[in-house]
């Protein structure tokens, strides 16, 4: 809604603020720790504002591409993935996934949905 700075930037701005002037200032190692803590939170959200959607809908589209059939038109993106995902939890359950084709898809589906998570939750990981 606002132009500058945006919601990404201030993130950002109150990361760094509280890294280069909080945490090295602070004598309690507990207020210490929760504060790093705090800045690793926001770095999290950063990336999670960084990525948008894109993440979600290229998981949707993975989904689709198994199948599975997610939330009713009109649903929002994250309530679509959750229900694709939960049906095809339950297609695993019944055993669809054992073997085959689908199993291959299926692992091809988790394995991206994972590296797409641990590249907001960590800047550190890399892909190989």
């Amino acid at each position: 809604m606002h132009p500058r700075p945006t919601a990404l930037e201030l993130i950002e701005a109150v990361r760094e603020h509280l890294e280069r002037e909080v945490i090295p200032n602070l004598a309690d190692p507990r207020v210490r720790f929760q504060t790093r803590v705090s800045a690793y939170a926001l770095s999290i959200v950063g990336r999670e504002l960084a990525l948008g959607a894109s993440p979600l809908r290229e998981a949707l589209s993975r989904l689709e591409g198994l199948g599975v059939e997610a939330a009713s038109p009109g649903a929002d993106l994250e309530a679509s993935f959750r229900a694709g995902e939960e049906a095809l939890s339950q297609r695993i359950r019944r055993g669809e996934a054992d073997a085959g084709p689908f199993r291959e898809a299926v692992l091809a589906h988790v394995r991206a949905t994972l590296r797409a998570r641990l590249e907001v939750a960590s800047p550190d990981f890399r892909t190989s």
